[in-house]
Parts: C-alpha cells; sequence; structure tokens
C-alpha cells in the first residue's frame, strides 16, 4: 500500500507519523501494560462443559465455564466443533490444564488522550487509541508465546519467524470471549474471576467490555488439533439447555447470544419451519 500510485504518500505519512508517536510513547513512558495470567488442572464434563480444579487432586471445582457447540448442517464427516473438545474429558482419568489471561496495553491513555483533545490535536488522540490497542494485541501474542515456551512450556523449542507467528503456525489457541468460538461475552466476567479479577488493573463493565478498551482477555488451550472455528447460528434447544447449565434465565441468555440466534418469533411457528426445511 505504501507504493501504490492513490493512497502510497498519505499511507506513508500516516506510518510515519504512527512511528514517532510510538517512540514518544516510550521514551515518555505515555502508556503502561501488564498482563495477568495462569495455568489450571481442566477437564471436559458432559459434552459441552470445562471443569477448573483448585488442585492437582481435582476434587474440588473452581470454576466450570459453559461453552456452546456448532449446529448448523454440515457434510458428513465434519465434526459439530465446540472449545470443550480440546480438553481431555474428566473420564479418561488425563490430567489436562487449560490457560486463562487478561493483558492490556492502555494504561494511562485517559490522561494522554484528555490532554490532546485539550490541545484539540484529534488526529493524535486517535492515533494513540489505535497505537494501543496494537499494542494490546502485540502483548497478548508475546504473553502467548511464553505460555508455550516457559510458563506451560509444552513448545519449550519452539521457533517461528514473525511471518510464520502471524500465520499462527505454533500450536494452541487463545479465544476470548465474544469472538466466533466463544460468542458469550458474559464469560469474560468467570474469566475476570478466576484470575482475581477485583486485583486486576482492567475492569469489566455490567455489559462485559474491558476497560482500558486496549485489552484482551481469552483461554489458552494446548491440544495439538485446537484451531480456530466460528459457533455459528444456533438453535432454541442449544439456548434452553444452555441457560440451564448456566442456572440463568432463557430469556437473559438469549439477549447474551442475540447476534447467534437461528431463530425468532413464537416456539410453535419455529419448531413448525424446523420441521418443515428438515429432510
Amino acid at each position: 500500500i505504501l507504493e501504490d500510485e492513490k493512497v502510497g504518500a498519505q499511507a506513508t505519512e500516516l506510518l510515519q507519523n504512527a512511528r514517532a508517536l510510538l517512540e514518544r510513547i516510550v521514551d515518555e513512558g505515555l502508556l503502561g501494560a501488564t498482563a495477568s495470567i495462569g495455568i489450571f488442572p481442566a477437564n471436559s464434563v458432559g459434552h459441552d462443559d470445562i471443569e477448573i480444579y483448585t488442585d492437582e487432586a481435582r476434587s474440588q471445582i473452581l470454576a466450570t465455564f459453559r461453552h456452546l457447540r456448532q449446529q448448523t448442517r454440515k457434510t458428513p464427516g465434519r465434526p459439530h466443533r465446540c472449545l470443550s473438545d480440546f480438553i481431555a474429558p474428566r473420564e479418561t482419568g488425563v490430567k489436562d490444564y487449560i490457560g486463562a489471561f487478561t493483558v492490556t496495553a492502555g494504561l494511562g491513555i485517559d490522561e494522554v488522550v484528555k490532554n490532546f483533545d485539550k490541545d484539540q490535536d484529534i488526529y493524535q488522540s486517535i492515533m494513540i487509541k489505535a497505537l494501543a490497542d496494537r499494542l494490546a494485541e502485540a502483548l497478548a501474542e508475546r504473553m502467548h508465546e511464553r505460555i508455550r515456551r516457559e510458563f506451560w512450556g509444552y513448545e519449550n523449542q519452539e521457533k517461528w519467524s514473525s511471518q510464520e507467528l502471524l500465520h499462527e503456525k505454533y500450536q494452541g489457541i487463545r479465544p476470548a470471549p465474544g469472538y466466533p468460538a466463544c460468542p458469550d461475552h458474559s464469560l469474560q466476567a468467570d474469566l475476570f474471576d478466576l484470575l482475581a479479577g477485583p486485583d486486576l488493573p482492567v475492569r469489566l463493565t455490567e455489559s462485559f467490555a474491558m476497560v482500558p478498551a486496549a485489552s484482551v482477555g481469552g483461554f489458552y488451550f494446548s491440544h495439538p488439533g485446537s484451531h480456530y472455528f466460528g459457533v455459528g447460528k444456533i438453535d432454541r434447544d442449544q439456548v434452553k439447555d444452555y441457560a440451564r447449565r448456566k442456572k440463568v434465565d432463557q430469556k437473559l441468555a438469549e439477549r447474551w447470544l442475540s447476534p447467534q440466534l437461528g431463530y425468532q418469533g413464537n416456539p410453535g411457528a419455529d419448531e413448525a419451519q424446523r420441521l418443515s426445511t428438515t429432510p
């Protein structure tokens, strides 16, 4: 894009301005960054849940994360995935683990933005927010690398180039609440509780948004076959079961999952429509 005839000049100028502001962020310490991580004994239970235990005895449950399974029709031989598939079932006796994390690169950004706005420098105000977002993603990537190589150590000999890291050649994934494989934002609250939420420098709003905005939180899965996917549309039966497992009202679950709902209207009409389109 830097060499594009139409926008190359503007793109080059934008890159130069971003680099200059990044240098200023580093030199003046305009932003703070921090990460909180944990690795916990875990096993999957039932079909779609993951239990996290207080210790290796695995007799006391610390938390249970409820997940959703793909429900739309697939070609034969293609499984309907759920994140719980990547954790060993409890009945196998395999001692598996799951990781959790929150990272932020937006500490102190409110004051910086306030000063830019006071000077009516809207361009710099927008720029530092964009850079903080990118720095948060970079910190998430760096912490995931350290999880694989040091703290968990399941890929302690890995050596990937920057391009290979961008293409996620490494083993494991880090899905986040609100993303396609884990679309329920409310899991963010459970994640925060797991990581000793009150002590975290990041907080959640009532709608489960992270503050500062330049923050990322999610799970670490180490399974060699783990990969990203989208849950897609789900039907009323799974939403009802999800609400039961979460111990919440179905209407609340539907509000949390509204983008994923594959139905609307009254239950009888929905069932009639489903039957009429099922071979």
